[in-house]
């Protein structure tokens, strides 16, 4: 992966996130001169401004609350908790920006081959940006390589009078100082379902409207689970059901559907994300992208011009900030001269939500569309001896393995815990392990990762019938 001697390329980075400065980091460290191209005031992208760091300390702050008015213990009082929304918000914005001087402004400070150019780009040719200043000045950008980490945008979906309401993104619902009193969220994927899940927690009446059913690309269970869990929480859920229309009179929303007319203080419009690439000019390159503006890139994030790179969210690879950084640091390597590539076969993905919903690998559907003959199991929280020791037994853990070797080819995890428990069955994918092996590995007692080995156990046996801590 380490990239041939030469002479040192000068290397264009449209963008300032986790992609852009993974890229620039290995870029310098790789003999380049690196500018960054970024227009908006705020550098560090999506991740710590907008998306996964504010969105954490939200979602943490409204399960410490839903804690302490719903949790399982007697003996310990509960009781409805006082939620000062302006403070916590002052308290994320806080560490946002501690975040953002750390990991972006210091980084660009502390390392003199990186510049910084402010401005918006577009391209000229294949080696040439045109970068627009506010003041309206331009300037013209020439590189060896370009890497386009531009990220993505909220998705807005075509609904008749949407347009003319004061509707919230992701963005200003993350630091609205005021918890609504009733809060309809249209989506039913990963940010519609952690936000909508974080507002009920801190006091809001949540109705969730889903185009079809709750994470429509996971399998069905995995959207009954949380919809259960949410209607008992207090949530309405309307599965099949988009808003016909919106208006906006006297400071309420009306909804008209099929489920009737629904009203509501705020909207929260969550229904996915769109690569910012329109502005960019990329025919003018020549640069192919798929029908949703998505950069198309293969494994080494080449696209179909030879100069030109993309990473991150702007591309047709997954919306991870981890993909994002680790799809930079490889374009680097590529842009100067090195080979590596990009394998996402084993990239786990984790929704925040409570239990958290973690996934790797396939699912017994999709080895059977890879012409693998798989089985698969699954195992109730009931045989976890944590979750039962926690009072806690929503979700399961299911393990999908080759029939005839019994090699472990994906896992799928709703559990309270489960971001943090699906490494080991990423790793037991990347190493091949089989459920047998995987069965016989010692886990530490009292865990919920311990879950993982018993799930593996059952392809073989009955759990239900050994002790609390049989090997």
């Amino acid at each position: 992966m380490t990239a041939n001697p030469g002479p040192s390329p000068e290397i264009a980075i449209i963008g300032s996130g986790s992609a852009a400065f993974a890229a620039a980091i290995e870029a310098v460290e790789q003999g380049a001169r690196v500018s960054l191209v970024e227009g908006a005031e705020r550098i560090g992208g999506t991740c710590v401004n907008i998306g996964c760091v504010p969105s954490k300390i939200m979602i943490r702050g409204a399960h410490i609350a839903h804690l302490q008015a719903h949790h399982p213990f007697d003996g310990v009082e509960r009781h409805q908790p006082r939620i000062d929304r302006v403070e916590l918000v002052r308290q994320q914005q806080r560490r946002v920006a501690e975040l953002r001087r750390a990991k972006y402004e210091g980084i660009l400070q502390n390392n003199p081959g990186i510049g910084l150019v402010r401005g918006w780009a577009s391209f000229k040719d294949a080696n040439t940006l045109e970068v627009h200043r506010g003041d309206g000045s331009r300037q013209i950008l020439a590189a060896d390589r370009i890497l386009i980490a531009s990220g993505a945008r909220p998705a807005i979906p075509d609904i008749p009078g949407l347009d003319e309401t004061p509707y919230w993104t992701s963005t200003e619902a993350l630091v609205a100082e005021r918890i609504p009193r009733h809060l309809v969220v249209i989506g039913g994927s990963v940010v519609a379902l952690e936000l909508a899940q974080a507002f009920l927690r801190l006091g809001s009446r949540v109705t969730i409207m889903a185009r079809s059913r709750l994470l429509s690309r996971e399998e069905p269970v995995i959207g009954e689970v949380l919809a259960k869990v949410f209607e008992e929480e207090g949530a309405q859920v309307l599965l099949h059901t988009l808003p016909d229309s919106v208006a906006y009179r006297d400071d309420r929303f009306i909804l008209a559907s099929k489920a009737g007319e629904i009203c509501c203080d705020r909207l929260l419009v969550a229904t996915g994300r769109r690569p910012n690439t329109a502005l960019l000019e990329l025919d003018r390159a020549g640069v192919a992208t798929a029908a949703n503006g998505a950069i198309v890139v293969d494994d080494h994030m080449r696209s179909s011009v030879e100069s030109i790179y993309a990473a991150g969210d702007c591309t047709d690879q997954p919306q991870y900030v981890y993909v994002a950084a680790a799809a930079g640091s490889r374009a680097a390597i590529n842009m100067t001269g090195g080979d590596a590539a990009l394998d996402l076969t084993t990239m786990p993905a984790v929704v925040f939500t409570d239990p958290a919903v973690a996934t790797v690998g396939l699912d017994e559907q999709q080895a059977a569309a890879s012409g693998i003959d798989a089985e698969s199991r699954r195992l109730a929280l009931e045989n976890v001896p944590r979750a039962l020791a926690n009072f806690d037994h929503r979700g399961f853990i299911e393990l999908v393995a080759e029939r005839e070797s019994g090699r472990l080819i994906g896992a799928r995890i709703v559990a309270s815990g489960a971001g943090e428990m699906i490494q080991t069955a990423a790793i037991a994918i990347r190493n091949r392990m089989t459920v047998q092996e995987l069965a016989a590995q010692l886990f530490p007692y009292l865990t919920m990762v311990e879950g993982i080995k018993l799930c593996a156990q059952t392809f073989s046996r009955d759990v239900s019938r050994l002790s609390c801590c049989a090997g």
